[in-house]
C-alpha cells in the first residue's frame, strides 16, 4: 500500500485555461531576444533567455518575473561541500541549492530528479520509474530501492499479442505508443521511500525547484528540439501530448523558453496532499483513464491500443528495498542494482571474468578483445537467467561467483573472437575445468529496451552518495500525456519479451500480473577501503551496462581520470552479431586489429550519457558529466575549488 505524509508548502496559484473541458495549452514557447541568446563566459557558454511578451494562441501574456535565466553546462567541477552531476543545468543547480541549504544527498537527488521531470520530460518524470542506489556514510552500507514499474494485475503473456492476427503487435508504433505498454509508475514512491528512510526534508519542499522551473520555463536546447522532432508525428495524434509539446502545431525553437504550467500544478497538488493523490486519488483516476482510453485526436491515423490498468494497480504498488549486487574487483568493492535490473549482475559478472587478466598491462587490442568477449558472455547469462526475483529464481550468487567467472573466462581465446551470439553458461555450482573451448552459437536476443533514460549522481559533505537512474523508457515514453497533468506515461512494459523465446528453457522475462520487466539500468557505487570512491551511471537501454563497465575499466585498469574515462569513445557487445561502436572508436587503428580477430562492427552516433562523482584524495569532490554526448551535461559542486 502506498504511504507518505502530505508535505506542506505555500504555493501560489498558476494559470489554467480550458475550453470545452480540454486544456488548450500548458506549455508556452517564448521567443528569445536574439541579442541575449548566448553570452560566452570563458571556456563555457551561458545561454540567457530574456522573455519580452509571450503569446498563446495570439493572446499576450505578462513576462515571467524570472525572465533572466542561465543555462550553462560545465562538464567537470571540483570542490567541497557536495557535488551533483546530471544532464541538465537546471537539475544540477536544484540539487546544489538543496545541499547549500543543509540537505543531504538524498534530498538533493530528489530535487534534481523532480527538476529533470520538467526539463527532460522525454526521458524521465513521475510517469515512469527507476533504481535508487544509496551509500549511507553513518552505517557504511549500500542500500537500494526498486522503483521499477509493474504490469497491471490483468496483464498476462498475451499482453502484446494482437487478438485479430494472433501475432505480436509491431514494436513501433503499436507496442510503444499504446496504453498496453504503460506500467504502474514507481518514481514518486521511490522518492518518498528514500526521503522517509534517509532524507531530511519533505517531498513538498523538494518539489519546489522543479515546480518553479515548470512555471517560469527553461531554455530549449538542440537536444530537446531534436527529441520533439523525432516524436512529432505520434505526439500530434494524442490530444494532451500535442497541446504540451506542439502548442499551436509548432515545434519548439532552440533558444525559446518552454513552460509547463500543468506540471507545476501537479507538483503543487502532490505537495499539498502527499503521494496518495497520485496512487489512489484524482491523479490516479486521470492516469487510469488515459491508459484505458488513450486521448487520440479525431481522425488519428496512428493505432493506439488501449490498456487495462485499474486504480487498484496503483494502490497496490510498492517500491521494495533490494539487496545490492557486490563484487570485489582489483581490491575495490563494486555495488550495483540487483534484479529485476540486470545492470549490477551483468557488470559484476563481466568484471569477475576479467579479474584474472592484467588489463592495465595489455595492449589496446587484447584489452578491448577481453572486454568485448566478457560482455558477450555476461549478456548471454543475463538474457537466460535474470528477471523479477519475485517471480524468477535468479541464481545471483552463482552468476557473481569467482568459480563461475573462471569457467566462463576459459572460453575466451586471445587469437579469435567467439562466434556470436554465445550460449549461456550453467551457474549450477558444478564447474568444469578450463579446456579453452568456445561456446556454440545460440539464438539472437532481441533488444527493445529504450535508450532515452537519465542518470544523476550526488554526494554530500558527510560522504553520503546517491547513484540514481530513472526513465520513462523510449524517448517520449508511450507518447501519452495525462490530460491536464503535464507528464508523459512510460512504455516500460515493452521491456518484457512479447512472446516466449525459442528453446525449452523457461523465459524469465515474460509478462505476468504485477511483475516487473527486466531492466539494464546500472547505478553503481564503488568503495575503496570501505569509503566511497566513485559513483557512476548512464542512460542508454541495454548499452547502459557496457557504458558503465567501460568507464569502470578506464578508471580502474587504465588509471584514466574520471573525466577522460567518461569522455573516451565507446563500443558495446551485448552478445550480438556485431559490436556497436561510436565513430571515434571506429576511426582508431585498433578497429582493424579487432576485426582480424573476428569482431564485426556497426556504427552508431553515440552511446550513453554518463554522470559521475569521484572522491579525490585531498578531500575534494569531482563531479563529471558528458562534454558532448546528448548535448553535454552539467557538473556542479557546492564550493568550487580555487
Amino acid at each position: 500500500m502506498v504511504t507518505g505524509q502530505p508535505a506542506s508548502a505555500p504555493v501560489s496559484r498558476t494559470l489554467s485555461v480550458a475550453a470545452g473541458g480540454a486544456i488548450l495549452a500548458a506549455v508556452l514557447v517564448v521567443p528569445v531576444a536574439p541579442a541575449t541568446a548566448a553570452i560566452a563566459t570563458g571556456p563555457t557558454k551561458t545561454a540567457v533567455a530574456t522573455a519580452g511578451v509571450a503569446t498563446r494562441h495570439g493572446a499576450p501574456l505578462a513576462p515571467s518575473r524570472a525572465a533572466l535565466r542561465r543555462t550553462e553546462k560545465v562538464a567537470v567541477a571540483e570542490g567541497f561541500g557536495g557535488a551533483v552531476s546530471t544532464v541538465d543545468p537546471e537539475a544540477s543547480a536544484a540539487g546544489v541549492r538543496i545541499l547549500r541549504k543543509g540537505g543531504n544527498a538524498v534530498d538533493a537527488a530528489v530535487a534534481a530528479a523532480a527538476t529533470l521531470g520538467v526539463t527532460e520530460p522525454f526521458s524521465a518524470g513521475i510517469g515512469g520509474g527507476g533504481f535508487f542506489v544509496y551509500y549511507n556514510a553513518k552505517s557504511g552500507k549500500v542500500r537500494t530501492i526498486d522503483g521499477r514499474e509493474t504490469a497491471p494485475r490483468r496483464a498476462d503473456e498475451d499482453l502484446f499479442i494482437d487478438p485479430e492476427t494472433g501475432e505480436p503487435y509491431p514494436f513501433f508504433p503499436e507496442r510503444v505508443t499504446s496504453g498496453i505498454s504503460v506500467g504502474v509508475p514507481g518514481t514518486l514512491l521511490t522518492w518518498q521511500r528514500a526521503l522517509d528512510k534517509w532524507g531530511t526534508k519533505g517531498l513538498g519542499r523538494l518539489l519546489r525547484p522543479g515546480k518553479r522551473v515548470a512555471r517560469r520555463g527553461f531554455v530549449v536546447d538542440q537536444t530537446f528540439r531534436d527529441q520533439t522532432v523525432a516524436n512529432a508525428e505520434r505526439f500530434a495524434q494524442i490530444v494532451p501530448t500535442r497541446h504540451l509539446f506542439l502548442p499551436g502545431g509548432q515545434l519548439p525553437r532552440v533558444g525559446s523558453v518552454f513552460r509547463n504550467r500543468s506540471l507545476a500544478r501537479t507538483y503543487r497538488v502532490i505537495s499539498r496532499n502527499g503521494i496518495n493523490v497520485f496512487y489512489a486519488g484524482r491523479i490516479a483516476r486521470d492516469i487510469v483513464r488515459a491508459v484505458q482510453q488513450p486521448p487520440v485526436t479525431p481522425g488519428a491515423t496512428l493505432p493506439v491500443p488501449p490498456g487495462d490498468m485499474r486504480i487498484g494497480d496503483l494502490e497496490r504498488y510498492t517500491a521494495p528495498m533490494r539487496e545490492p549486487t557486490h563484487v570485489r574487483y582489483r581490491g575495490l568493492d563494486v555495488y550495483g542494482m540487483g534484479p529485476p535490473s540486470s545492470g549490477g549482475s551483468t557488470i559484476g559478472e563481466a568484471l569477475n571474468i576479467m579479474q584474472g587478466s592484467r588489463l592495465g598491462r595489455l595492449g589496446a587490442t587484447q584489452r578491448l578483445h577481453r572486454y568485448l568477449e566478457s560482455s558477450a558472455l555476461a549478456f548471454a547469462d543475463r538474457n537466460r537467467f535474470v528477471g523479477d526475483p519475485d517471480y524468477v529464481d535468479v541464481p545471483l550468487g552463482e552468476l557473481l561467483s569467482d568459480d563461475f567467472a573462471g569457467e566462463r573466462s576459459c572460453q575466451i581465446d586471445r587469437r579469435e573472437a567467439l562466434v556470436k551470439p554465445v550460449d549461456p553458461g550453467s551457474p549450477d555450482g558444478d564447474y568444469a575445468p578450463c579446456d579453452g573451448t568456445g561456446s556454440a552459437p545460440a539464438g539472437p536476443d532481441t533488444d527493445t529496451e529504450g535508450r532515452s533514460t537519465t542518470h544523476l549522481t550526488v554526494a554530500d559533505r558527510r560522504g553520503n552518495v546517491v547513484s540514481y537512474t530513472l526513465t520513462i523508457e523510449q524517448t517520449g515514453g508511450s507518447g501519452i500525456a495525462v490530460p491536464g497533468r503535464g507528464f508523459l506515461l512510460n512504455n516500460e512494459l515493452t521491456d518484457f519479451n512479447a512472446e516466449p523465446t525459442e528453446g525449452d528453457a523457461p523465459d524469465p522475462n515474460l509478462v505476468e500480473p504485477d511483475k516487473r520487466p527486466r531492466s539494464s539500468m546500472a547505478p553503481t557505487i564503488v568503495l575503496r577501503d570501505g569509503e566511497p570512491w566513485l559513483a557512476v551511471g548512464s542512460p542508454g537501454g541495454s548499452t547502459i551496462i557496457t557504458t558503465v563497465l567501460q568507464i569502470l575499466l578506464n578508471r580502474i585498469d587504465r588509471n584514466n581520470g574520471l573525466p577522460k574515462s567518461i569522455r573516451k569513445p565507446r563500443a558495446t557487445q551485448r552478445n550480438t552479431l556485431t559490436v556497436i561502436a561510436e565513430p571515434r572508436f571506429l576511426d582508431k587503428p585498433v578497429r582493424d586489429r579487432l576485426e582480424s580477430l573476428g569482431h564485426e562492427f556497426t556504427s552508431i552516433e553515440e552511446i550513453g550519457a554518463a554522470t559521475g562523482v569521484q572522491f579525490l584524495r585531498d578531500g575534494r569532490l569531482q563531479a563529471v558529466a558528458e562534454p558532448t554526448r546528448r548535448g553535454g551535461g552539467s557538473a556542479r559542486v557546492v564550493s568550487p575549488a580555487k
